[in-house]
């Protein structure tokens, strides 16, 4: 018998090649994807996302303590409009009154503009709805800038919180002030006498003032804005006017509708309409010279105009509604 090889202990030793099995896919098997596509990266997870939501409102909160943020001359407060306010105001308008927009191309991507509305409703809903359509819609996000009466002003926490919206007291040298410097400005001329009138009228404008609207833009030299709103008209449906109880809280009008005072605070409740709101061709007023702001035949043709454009839109809209609910 041979003599076997003896390997001393830590010398190498030869290696004994073990053969793997491999499967052999034919060369014409087509490769198909995964139609789901790749799996989220770690950056995608939910998980992510609740993260950076609750750093950024501890971010706000601390600026909001500190006083780090910043409010214009008119009190208006971006940051707490676009974080707070409207995100109060966003459910009730996609969920509940479910605002249809149309038209929001008439409204300039920049530039001063004076967007004049019907004024419905009883209580002001549909000019908080009307700020958030042109926020949400408008391919800028420019935010409206409305003209207030003065009780808003004269009532706690309502006058603070309407401040920091962006609305301003309805006089012409704010609303001027507003459109030089190139902000979207928008008025309600029927004021408390469109949100205060009976239910059988509604739908129907009442007098549109003395044309102040049109002076300011006249001046301001910036396109005027119709704009229609329906569905504000039926969700307090105003039967009655206790006239004796309105002078004595000092209000223009106190409301009776089916529900209010009836049901208490439950009666306060807006009834679930469908709103639509239109904007329609801008009037330009950039052509006219100077001095037409003090033209009275000029401010009355002018104001009359936007005034049958809003009601002729009105009437169309009505005609095309299905429902007063859908």
């Amino acid at each position: 018998m041979a003599d076997a090889k003896v390997i001393p202990f830590g010398e190498d030793r030869p290696r004994r090649r073990i053969p793997r099995r491999v499967r052999a896919v034919p060369a014409a098997e087509p490769v198909v994807e995964d139609p789901a596509g790749p799996e989220p990266t770690p950056a995608a997870a939910p998980g992510d996302s609740w993260d950076r939501r609750v750093a950024g409102g501890l971010a706000f909160l601390r600026r909001r303590i500190t006083g780090d943020y910043e409010v214009d001359d008119f009190g208006y407060d971006k940051e707490l409009t676009d974080q707070v306010l409207m995100s109060l105001m966003r459910p009730l308008y996609d969920k509940y009154f479910r605002v249809e927009v149309k038209g929001i191309e008439n409204i300039p991507a920049e530039g001063g503009a004076l967007i004049v509305a019907n004024h419905s409703g009883t209580l002001p809903l549909d000019g908080l709805m009307l700020q958030v359509a042109v926020h949400d819609h408008h391919p800028a996000e420019r935010h409206l800038r409305l003209l207030a009466a003065d009780l808003v002003f004269q009532l706690p926490v309502v006058n603070e919180l309407a401040r920091k919206a962006g609305h301003t007291l309805a006089c012409a040298e704010d609303a001027q002030r507003l459109l030089e410097a190139g902000e979207l400005v928008g008025v309600m001329p029927e004021g408390f006498k469109g949100i205060g009138k009976p239910f059988g009228d509604r739908y129907k404008l009442q007098r549109f003032g003395r044309g102040g609207f049109v002076s300011t833009a006249l001046r301001a030299g910036t396109p005027i804005v119709p704009c229609s709103i329906v569905g504000a008209e039926e969700i307090y449906p105003m039967v009655g006017n206790a006239k004796t109880l309105a002078r004595l809280l000092g209000v223009p009008y106190f409301p009776i509708t089916p529900t209010f005072p009836w049901l208490g605070p439950l009666g306060a409740v807006p009834l679930p309409t469908k709103w639509t709101i239109q904007f329609g061709e801008p009037i330009p007023t950039d052509g006219y010279a100077a001095e037409a702001a003090e033209d009275p035949m000029l401010m009355f043709n002018l104001t009359d105009q936007v005034r049958e454009q809003i009601q002729h839109t009105l009437y169309k809209l009505l005609v095309q509604r299905r429902s007063v609910f859908f």
